[in-house]
């Protein structure tokens, strides 16, 4: 009887274990997949506008079929909205009589202006659908997002409902903010941990890189008049016949080995010693990020992942939410800036056209 009475025992015991593994574990699988966001929501539109992403994945892979040069240019604006002021679509506000913009300062005179076009293009298709409940943030981030899984990167989940702020940073603000890519290591390292990024976070958003172009003048100080030491030497060879003088106009790409596809190959062009610019290449030469930089290059899924988390991370700085801010009629302008867009952006829409179109 005692025996039977511990092995009934020992069953419930296990059955209790069972299901308390099986419950843990179901948390830490929600929990590992959807990221505990502050003031965004991971279902911010399904009852508003649940068709936004599908709308804006469409038509970029109509835009990338044609020229997918373009995903690197959205990303990097997205980079360059949540870097300076937070994510809030400043970036893709224009100057007035009163003054310059954010994206008139030096750092940003070389974002695509296709990227802003195609960034209006979606808000205009978006909002024909949805109305004006779409912030041009948001659509700046999930622009972003698709550039790197179209172009053969990671797809994820992003937390929204970002509002579009209504003022753009100073120049001295911007410059600030954006580190240029003549910073070493340690000068980045220090610029991004007042925005807690992590060594780990800085290497994982710097395989951006793996995508777009760079302007010979953000690298020629490594050629002229001297050629940096940490430079393959066939690698400044061929870059200076891209760039013959320091001051040329010039690009070149940022990744030789894949300069279209989202990929880990910008880590072992580092490794290489072919890294375009002092950030990118000093990040393989600190001892600080060098096991970073080994890791990602010989695991690729390793720096999709904490690209994810970092992308993620960066997607919350200094968010404006709630009734803060407020939806763009026009991603350019504020809407007190110019009160007629409220009444055309509904009224003109279907006679303006797109970018593309007209």
């Amino acid at each position: 009887m005692a025996s039977t009475s511990l092995s009934s025992f020992a069953s419930s015991l296990v059955l209790i274990l069972s299901v308390f593994l099986s419950v843990h574990f179901q948390l830490t699988e929600a929990q590992g997949t959807q990221p505990i966001v502050k003031g965004l929501s991971w279902t911010f539109y399904d009852s508003i506008c649940p068709n936004v992403e599908s709308i804006i994945r469409r038509r970029l892979r109509d835009v990338f079929r044609d020229d997918i040069g373009q995903a690197a240019g959205l990303l990097r604006l997205h980079f360059h909205d949540c870097f300076v002021q937070g994510c809030d679509g400043s970036v893709l506000l224009d100057g007035s009589a009163s003054g310059p913009s954010e994206k008139d300062a030096p750092p940003n005179l070389t974002l695509r202006q296709q990227a802003f076009r195609i960034i209006e293009d979606l808000r205009r298709r978006v909002h024909r659908v949805c109305g004006r409940v779409v912030s041009c943030a948001d659509i700046t981030a999930i622009a972003a997002r698709d550039s790197v899984f179209l172009s053969g990167g990671p797809d994820y989940d992003l937390p929204l409902g970002r509002r579009d702020g209504l003022n753009f940073a100073t120049r001295n603000e911007t410059l600030a903010n954006l580190p240029p890519p003549s910073f070493n290591t340690s000068g980045i390292l220090t610029s991004l941990a007042t925005k807690n990024f992590t060594p780990t976070d800085v290497v994982a958003l710097s395989g951006g890189h793996t995508i777009g172009i760079g302007h010979c003048t953000s690298f020629t100080d490594r050629l002229y008049p001297n050629q940096d030491s940490s430079m393959d030497k066939t690698f400044a060879k061929n870059l200076k016949t891209t760039c013959p003088t320091s001051n040329s106009t010039n690009t070149t790409v940022l990744d030789i080995r894949s300069p279209n596809k989202f990929d880990n190959k910008y880590y072992v062009d580092l490794m290489n010693r072919q890294g375009l610019f002092t950030s990118d290449q000093d990040l393989y030469t600190d001892r600080r990020t060098r096991g970073i930089v080994t890791s990602f290059a010989i695991n690729e899924s390793l720096f999709f992942e904490e690209f994810v988390n970092s992308m993620i991370k960066m997607g919350q700085l200094n968010v404006l939410t709630g009734t803060q801010g407020e939806v763009r009629a026009n991603c350019s302008v504020r809407n007190s800036a110019n009160y007629n867009l409220l009444l055309s952006s509904s009224v003109g829409e279907e006679k303006q056209g797109t970018w593309s179109e007209i």
